[in-house]
């Protein structure tokens, strides 16, 4: 998404006074190429793959004066959905009912979405614009993860002005302690098959020796 005032999606981020700063330090010429290429503006398969197997996202947004505010959002890999190639949505669930999200939504539509791939090393930045939908259970129903114990609250429409990637540097490798409980069991799985085997074969020997 580009305007007459923001002839490239990067200048979302890269307003002039940040630009200034980069061409202050060296990197503006740099990135002033990545402008030209284009930061995406729409999800792509690889985007949308990347959130499909997301369980967790940190949402950022802002009052009208600009105090920020982050909150993080999980559930099951796959709650934040690609309704199409502009618009993202979640459930929104029922927590200590600060609203500070909401609030700060009513006054400034602007908001981020920061998703951390911690096992691959990997992160994807999306900015826009948000908005609350109460009332409408038929968005909620159909955006709330079957079977997830908990309580729908309203839905959160997230519309991307832009998104983009970094480099994996200095982000520490984790991984999900479901993810590890599943690999512990395929391992004790192959074992005992393994140990079953062994046994087997020294039966047979055994018998063959007798």
């Amino acid at each position: 998404m580009t305007t007459a005032a923001q002839p490239y999606a990067s200048d979302v981020a890269f307003s002039p006074a940040v630009k200034a700063i980069q061409a202050r330090k060296g990197s503006r010429e740099a990135y002033a190429r990545s402008d030209q290429r284009g930061w995406r503006t729409e999800v792509d398969d690889n985007l949308a793959a990347f959130l499909a197997e997301a369980n967790s996202f940190y949402f950022a947004t802002a009052s009208m004066d600009g105090q920020p505010y982050i909150q993080h959002r999980g559930g099951p890999k796959g709650f934040l959905k690609v309704l199409d190639k502009q618009t993202l949505a979640f459930t929104d669930y029922a927590g200590n009912q600060q609203f500070i999200t909401q609030g700060n939504l009513s006054e400034n539509p602007k908001a981020y979405i920061f998703v951390m791939d911690y096992a691959h090393r990997r992160r994807v930045k999306i900015w826009g614009e948000a908005r609350v939908v109460e009332d409408d259970e038929a968005l909620t129903t159909s955006l709330m993860p079957k079977g997830y114990r908990a309580r729908p609250e309203q839905v959160i429409l997230f519309k991307i002005a832009a998104w983009d990637t970094n480099c994996p540097q200095h982000i520490p490798q984790k991984f999900d302690a479901g993810d590890v409980a599943a690999a512990l069991a395929a391992r004790d799985a192959r074992i005992a098959e393994l140990e079953a085997e062994v046994a087997g074969l020294r039966g047979e020997k055994k018998a063959g020796a007798s």
